[in-house]
């Protein structure tokens, strides 16, 4: 029996909720930066309000048309991921790797919102935007602050530069989870993702070949007319009377 992925379209939507609803809780009651930035566990966990000009965990293309690279990439990446978790639930693949890639799914589609719409809704466009379509920046939030300061020299691309612990939201989150969760278990997902089809031919010739070495041989002749009572070349012993 097939797959609907109807329910797991459902976790999709709900990330998409939850993410949306966070970033617009943010922004509508959160000043941007140090200022408005709250501490939820000491010095270590924070939400700290900030916009993000690129890709994931406040990485960038630095390219004039970047952004709109970016974007028409997302929307591609959406497209193949929901065509892939359609086609996976449709080959009975394992519960746990579908629900990892509509997470994935709900994540992509999270930040393609943000970078499609958010420079015409909120203004949030990126610097020398030819348009506000397509080139909206990602709110992001969560700030877990385990290290900051200067990269050293020696460090390739990176060194002499300041680095702080990337500031990410739900969409990332979701995302991230959603890979290592598959790596993890990549063993377990995709042992078992193979079509019933596939297996009963594979296993067919085996069971044939047992069914034909458990038949027992006929030991008989094919004519028991033809064969003598008695071996040919067993002397025959005669009884005469005393």
């Amino acid at each position: 029996m097939l797959k609907s992925p109807h329910k797991y379209f459902l976790l999709t939507l709900l990330v998409i909720l939850i993410d949306q609803g966070v970033k617009m809780l943010v922004y509508f009651n959160m000043d941007e930066g140090f200022a408005g930035q709250v501490k939820v566990i000491g010095d270590w966990f924070k939400i700290h309000f900030v916009t993000n000009p690129g890709m994931a965990f406040g990485m960038q293309l630095g390219s004039e048309y970047g952004k709109l690279l970016l974007t028409g990439f997302r929307l591609v990446a959406m497209a193949g991921i929901a065509w892939y978790l359609v086609r996976l639930a449709h080959r009975n693949a394992h519960n746990g790797l579908l629900w990892c890639i509509a997470a994935i799914l709900g994540g992509a589609i999270g930040n393609v919102i943000d970078s499609i719409f958010y420079g015409v809704w909120l203004g949030l466009t990126t610097d020398f935007a030819p348009t506000p379509w397509f080139h909206g920046k990602v709110i992001d939030m969560f700030f877990f602050d385990f290290w900051e300061g200067i990269i050293p020299e020696w460090v390739p691309l990176w060194g002499g530069t300041y680095y702080s612990t990337p500031i990410f939201n739900v969409a990332d989150a979701s995302i991230f989870v959603g890979v290592c969760v598959i790596l993890i278990f990549q063993g377990e997902f995709f042992r078992e993702n193979q079509p019933e089809s596939d297996l009963e031919f594979e296993e067919t010739p085996v069971a044939e070949a047992t069914e034909t070495n458990l038949e027992p041989e006929d030991s008989s002749p094919e004519n028991p007319e033809e064969t003598p009572s008695e071996s040919p070349n067993r002397p025959r012993s005669d009884t005469h009377p005393a």
